[in-house]
C-alpha cells in the first residue's frame, strides 16, 4: 500500500496567516502541520508516500521534507495541483504513483492521537473496495456525514444542514485501485469542485464500502478554532501514538 497526502488549497479560511505560506507549512505546537499527516502513515507502516499540493509556496515543502528520509521513508515524492479543483482533482493527480495498488489518503491538516495501523491492516484483509474512517463530534454539519444502519453506511451527505448522524467522515481513506476510475465519472459540484464524497458515495453504491471508528482523539486545522484545538491537544498528549 502506498500513502497519498493532499496538502493544496489556499487555505483562505486561515487568511491573513495563509498569505504568505501554505495552511500545512503551519505550526502545530512544536511541528509543522504538514509533520502529522507524515506521521500518522509512518506509523501505519507505509513508507512510499506521495504528496500533493498547489499555490505559491510548494516549494516550501521541498525545502522542508527533502527526500522524506527525516521520517525513515524509502520514497518521498510530489506532484503539483493547479487551482482548487476540489480533494478528489487533486487524487486524481495520484494515478501514476498508485501504479495499481490500494492507497491510504490523508488530508494534510489531519491531525490524530493514535494511529491508523488497525485500518490499514483491516482493509488489507478486505482486499477491495473503500474504508472510511468517522469520529463522533459535536458539529457534524461541518463534515461528510454518514448515515448508518448497523455496520453499514449507507449514504454521506456533504455539510448537511440535519445530519442523520453525529459522526463526521474525517479525512484519512483507503482505497483501491479503482478510485481513479470513479474520479473520471465524478461531475463538479456546485461549487465547482470534484467532491471526495461522490467518490465514497460511488463504493457504497457498488456495496464495498467499509468504516472504522478512530479511536483517540482527531482534530482539523483548517479553521481558526480547530487550529488552535490541535495545538492545545499535541501541546496537552501529543500525537502518532503507538
Amino acid at each position: 500500500m502506498k500513502g497519498v497526502i493532499l496538502a493544496g488549497g489556499l487555505g483562505t479560511r486561515l487568511s491573513p496567516l495563509t498569505r504568505v505560506t501554505n495552511k500545512h507549512l503551519l505550526p502545530i505546537f512544536d511541528k509543522p502541520m504538514i509533520y502529522y499527516p507524515i506521521g500518522a502513515l509512518v506509523k501505519a507502516g507505509i513508507t512510499d508516500i506521495l504528496l500533493v499540493t498547489g499555490g505559491n509556496s510548494a516549494g516550501d515543502f521541498l525545502r522542508l521534507l527533502g527526500n522524506g528520509s527525516e521520517f525513515g521513508l524509502k520514497h518521498f515524492n510530489y506532484t503539483y495541483q493547479k487551482g482548487e479543483g476540489g480533494i478528489a482533482e487533486a487524487l486524481s493527480l495520484a494515478e501514476h504513483f498508485a501504479d495499481g495498488e490500494s492507497i491510504a489518503v490523508i488530508l494534510g491538516d489531519n491531525v490524530i492521537e493514535g494511529n491508523v495501523r488497525a485500518a490499514k491492516q483491516s482493509f488489507d484483509k478486505q482486499g477491495r473496495g473503500a474504508k472510511i474512517l468517522l469520529k463522533r463530534v459535536p458539529d457534524p454539519q461541518r463534515f461528510g456525514v454518514p448515515e448508518l444502519r448497523g455496520d453499514k453506511v449507507i449514504s454521506i451527505e456533504e455539510k448537511p444542514k440535519q445530519p442523520k448522524s453525529d459522526f463526521a467522515v474525517i479525512g484519512i481513506y483507503f482505497y483501491d485501485a479503482q478510485v481513479f476510475d470513479i474520479i473520471k465519472t465524478c461531475k463538479p459540484s456546485a461549487r465547482g469542485e470534484l467532491e471526495i464524497t461522490d467518490v465514497n458515495n460511488a463504493y457504497i453504491r457498488q456495496g464495498t464500502m467499509t468504516w472504522d471508528e478512530l479511536q483517540g482523539w482527531w482534530t482539523d486545522a483548517g479553521t481558526f478554532d480547530s487550529l488552535l484545538r490541535a495545538n492545545n491537544l499535541v501541546a496537552e498528549g501529543g500525537a502518532n501514538k503507538d
